[in-house]
């Protein structure tokens, strides 16, 4: 399974550079819970399921309509991937450029994402897998009552 795993994050990462939203959640499990540091920022960070990623996809896509995502480097842990991403976008009304380095940890079920946290540096991300690693990976609402983040 972790071959696939590695691959599939290949695939979301294309995906969601190609802005290929079907294409992206195909890949994400219908109860996924994704963890956005730009949200967290604002208090809340916590998305679940296609709907809210949605949204956070299309605000994001909002203020950077070129937004793209590539990946660096993948380091497989079996359920688990940290993966190193380059993300570049443009303001759509500063004009700004964007680009920025993060680290997104995933875990893995059936081949499809269930959690997924993005983070500023390489240590968090390693600090966050282990927790996920030690975390009973058949029950992911453990991840909600230990609040990791």
């Amino acid at each position: 399974m972790s071959q696939e795993t590695v691959e599939q994050h290949y695939r979301a990462a294309d995906a969601f550079s190609r802005h290929d939203f079907e294409a992206f959640v195909a890949i994400c499990d219908d109860d996924i819970e994704l963890v956005s540091r730009h949200l967290e920022l604002e208090g809340s960070g916590h998305l679940r399921g296609h709907a809210a990623v949605r949204r956070w996809w299309d605000t994001l896509l909002d203020v950077y309509p070129d937004f793209t995502s590539e990946i660096e480097e993948v380091r497989d842990l079996g359920d688990v991937t940290i993966a190193q991403h380059a993300l570049r976008g443009e303001g759509m009304e500063s004009g700004a450029q964007m680009e920025q380095r993060q680290w997104q940890v995933t875990r893995w079920r059936d081949n499809k994402a269930v959690w997924w946290k993005s983070c500023p540096t390489e240590a968090e991300a390693l600090e966050v897998a282990g927790r996920l690693k030690r975390a009973d990976p058949t029950h992911p609402s453990r991840l909600r009552a230990r609040r990791i983040s």
